[in-house]
């Protein structure tokens, strides 16, 4: 066994299997994404820089939970009904990500435990299992609109027939379990090569299109009609459960984790900074793209009066004419099949945490795959054959706003556990940090309050 070897075996046990801290029921056992735990080597020396290139690469999983095919579906139908106005959701949604991403490195690093974890030991046993079936609903949530956007990729691109598609997808699980072959960072490579692919695709796709900056600029800026006016509100709380996700906030937590940091209080704090860093830039890039598909949207269908465009296979048909180009649409759709993939991967590992830390459950990530990914499957074939394929958009942004009326369920312990002193000792959040959550989980509560009483009132 050399050196780092045996340095790394060493952190792994100073770092699992301790002792109950103050504050939690039980000891953590078992940490977080055991088989990648603490795999990938951090500089303890060197240059901010450095140190930084080893921490970047967790913050790009949890952003392609910020653009997955779902928020498309919302961002379309957004940009096309009301053109640049919504722009200010995707912001504040944005910095709401940011600021609850950096309690999930805080969790992660400063408490030794993910969010799964941390709901499993610091509730009672009565509250854990609504918990984890709320953050299970979250994650088929996500995958169905995984399951549609893949096959709406692969229909696009190849003409393969929508049921088919869908079932397809269910052979993704081969992709993660051959990245994980490799190792963690060949995980994360593939991550930001397909991010890289997408950015890309839309930086042509926005240049075609020419929209009105200025416009995009007041877009930014809030609006009282987007309180008012009930259907703007059901789509701005799409973009909101499409971007402030809730499975994102068990992943982070894990994903941390997977760094060598050290066990030292001096070691964990910079591992905080540098994590925070890391998902603060993958935020920044997610944001643009979200950005880009809304003023795509609302450059192409709501300038020409397209204002229903709600469905991804309609957008792809009118690109085309409506930009000038054939080549529009074929980089629509290759943006949309690498977002489906990607996506995948950060289930797939998002699933594994819920599981394993909510109920200690440990199986095969195939099999957790193959079983998530069916159950995702029935309702969107049944809906295409039922309902045909014109529903599936629809069933999109129904699905991005299930998650977001899960996201308090995932937002109110995380801003709990931090805020605790008793629970995360010296790494507890700082009280502005804490102010600012708390803020955004109260302006989230609200939100899915309104909705709900909105339609419950007719």
């Amino acid at each position: 066994m050399d050196v780092e070897s045996a340095d790394l075996q060493l952190q792994q046990a100073v770092s699992g299997g301790r002792p109950a801290a103050r504050g939690w029921r039980g000891a953590r056992g078992e940490p977080s994404l055991s088989d990648v735990f603490a795999s990938v080597r951090t500089a303890r020396r060197g240059s901010f820089w450095r140190k930084l290139v080893a921490f970047l690469g967790p913050g790009y999983l949890v952003a392609v939970g910020y653009m997955d095919p779902g928020n498309w579906a919302t961002s379309l139908a957004g940009g096309a009904r009301f053109g640049y106005a919504l722009l200010t959701v995707a912001l504040l949604s944005n910095l709401m990500a940011i600021v609850l991403q950096s309690l999930c490195t805080r969790l992660g690093v400063g408490a030794g435990r993910d969010l799964a974890q941390a709901c499993r030991d610091g509730f009672p046993r009565w509250a854990t299992w609504p918990l984890w079936l709320s953050a299970e609903v979250a994650i088929t949530a996500t995958d169905l609109a995984e399951v549609i956007g893949t096959a709406i990729g692969l229909n696009l691109l190849f003409q393969i027939p929508l049921a088919i598609g869908v079932v397809i997808t269910a052979l993704d699980v081969f992709l993660i379990l051959t990245l994980q072959a490799f190792g963690f960072r060949w995980i994360e490579a593939f991550v930001v090569a397909m991010l890289g692919v997408i950015a890309a695709c839309f930086a042509v796709q926005i240049a075609l299109a020419d929209p009105d900056w200025g416009a995009v600029l007041r877009g930014m800026l809030p609006s009282g009609e987007l309180v008012s006016n009930r259907e703007m509100l059901y789509l701005a709380l799409g973009i909101l459960g499409a971007t402030v996700m809730p499975h994102n906030l068990y992943l982070h937590s894990g994903l941390v984790q997977t760094r060598g940091y050290g066990a030292s209080e001096a070691e964990k704090r910079e591992a905080i900074t540098l994590a925070t860093i890391d998902s603060s830039i993958a935020l920044c890039l997610a944001f643009v793209i979200n950005a880009s598909i809304l003023i795509l949207a609302a450059a192409t269908f709501h300038r020409a009066g397209n204002t229903h465009i709600a469905e991804l296979d309609q957008a792809h048909a009118f690109l085309a004419p409506l930009l000038g180009s054939t080549l529009a649409p074929t980089l629509f759709a290759v943006a949309l099949l690498c977002c489906g993939l990607n996506s995948t991967i950060t289930a797939t590992l998002s699933g594994q945490i819920v599981m394993e830390g909510f109920i200690d459950l440990r199986i095969s990530p195939a099999l957790r795959r193959l079983v998530t990914r069916t159950i995702a499957i029935v309702p969107a074939v049944v809906v295409t054959i039922w309902a045909g394929e014109k529903a599936t958009g629809q069933l999109l942004i129904l699905s991005q706003v299930v998650l977001s009326l899960q996201l308090p369920f995932a937002v109110v312990p995380l801003v709990l556990f931090t805020a605790s002193r008793a629970k995360m000792g010296a790494f507890v959040a700082p009280r502005w940090l804490t102010a600012l959550a708390a803020l955004t989980a109260v302006a989230i509560i609200a939100l899915n309050a309104k909705l709900v009483w909105d339609y419950v009132s007719g």
